[in-house]
Formats: structure tokens, C-alpha cells, sequence
């Protein structure tokens, strides 16, 4: 696997928020990024369960609104909105947490689809010790990852290996990637408001675990 990791990295607009989500403060982490396809096929490839193998985990379930899905060693949850070809909500249920991830599509023209990634988490104190130990990048960098995937399956066609994804990560090329990613992750939580040293400090932090240096990153981050 060999990309261009700053194209990549730069790809993805990121954001962070503050909100209200079913009566509760709740905390909103976006990505943003274009695709070199319709939008009938972004659908797709995001809510086919043949499909989302190919760039993303084994699903199994049923996928339909209101049905249960899950993701092989990941996460599972409920689909709560399917409105075809433009958004999708889930629950995203890890270990006894609850997170909500929303997927808006929107056609920019009749081979580009704009891809909007909401994932949604209460404010407890739970949440807040995470976020101040790992930031926004601890589930942005997965999402950032996640996307790329989905841009080589749907623009190239290919397929993901997870074992070589897996070594890949480790790879100079993948860790350049992780780095410029939890950059990105730290400037979002900037804008956001998080003091820089600290937010600077959150993404080494995250950048240390997806690169295989320790931490307890992605087992939480799965949580949120």
C-alpha cells in the first residue's frame, strides 16, 4: 500500500462542536471529505453489506432501519435513520458504551459526492477524561483511515486487506500518515478551544498508540 499521504491527509476537513444530543450536552467530531463518484454508488458502497467489507470490516446483521449490525472485532448498533441516497444514523455500541455516528452524502456534481461523518458522544465524566488524554483524533484518526479506505475502494476499485492494512500502519508511510492526521485532529481541537500545548499534547498521545507506540486510545476510542 503506497499513497500519497499529504494528498490524503489534506482530503479530510475536520472539525470539532459542541451540541445537544437526546436531552444532553454531547460533543460532535466531523470529517468532511470529497469522492470521485456518484452518489447512487457512494450509497452504495457505505450500506451494501457485500460492499462494506471491501473498505471497511466483516458486517453482519441486519441492514435496514431499525435493524442490528455489527462490525467484526468493532463495534455494533442499531440503525436508526436510512433515508437512500443521503443519510444514514447508527448507534455505535462498544463495550458497554454508546456513541451515534451519522453519514450525510450530498451530489457536488454527477461524479463527485461530498461524504459528512458526524460522530456523536455525551459529555459525561467518562468521556471528558478520555478527550483530555487523547482528543478529538482518537476516533478522528480511525475515521480518517476509515475514509481513505472507502476513497480507494470507490474511486480505484480496490479492495482492503486488513492484515496488510494492519502492518501497513506501521510502515513509514503509514505513520507519516497517522501523523499528519492527529495534526489535523490537534488544530480542529484548537479551533475548538483546547489550550494548543494541551491539544498538541492529546494528539502525540493518540499518534503514539494507532502507530504502535502504547496506549489505551483505540480500545476507548471504540467507546465514545
Amino acid at each position: 500500500m503506497n499513497f500519497d499521504v499529504s494528498r490524503h491527509a489534506n482530503a479530510v476537513t475536520r472539525s470539532v462542536t459542541n451540541g445537544e444530543w437526546n436531552g444532553k450536552s454531547a460533543r460532535i467530531v466531523v470529517a468532511e471529505r470529497d469522492y470521485a463518484t456518484d452518489i447512487e454508488d457512494a450509497w452504495d458502497a457505505l450500506t451494501s453489506a457485500e460492499r462494506i467489507p471491501r473498505w471497511f470490516l466483516p458486517v453482519s446483521g441486519d441492514l435496514r432501519l431499525g435493524g442490528r449490525y455489527q462490525l467484526q472485532g468493532n463495534a455494533g448498533g442499531t440503525i436508526e435513520r436510512c433515508e437512500p441516497p443521503r443519510l444514514l444514523q447508527a448507534t455505535w455500541e462498544f463495550a458497554g458504551g454508546m456513541s451515534w455516528v451519522i453519514v450525510t452524502l450530498s451530489a457536488e456534481s454527477e461524479d463527485s459526492t461530498r461524504l459528512r461523518l458526524e460522530h456523536i458522544a455525551h459529555e459525561d465524566e467518562q468521556f471528558l477524561a478520555f478527550w483530555d488524554q487523547f482528543g478529538p483524533g482518537a476516533v478522528g484518526v480511525g475515521w480518517d483511515l476509515t475514509l481513505l479506505g472507502f476513497a480507494g475502494h470507490v474511486e480505484s476499485g480496490m479492495v482492503v486487506d486488513h492484515k496488510e492494512a494492519e502492518k501497513w500502519l506501521t510502515s513509514d508511510n503509514g505513520k507519516a500518515l497517522v501523523v499528519q492526521s492527529s495534526e489535523g485532529w490537534a488544530g480542529a481541537s484548537i479551533a475548538f478551544g483546547t489550550e494548543a500545548s494541551a491539544a498538541r499534547q492529546a494528539a502525540d498521545r493518540t499518534t503514539a498508540f494507532y502507530t504502535g507506540a502504547g496506549g489505551a486510545a483505540g480500545e476507548a476510542s471504540d467507546q465514545e
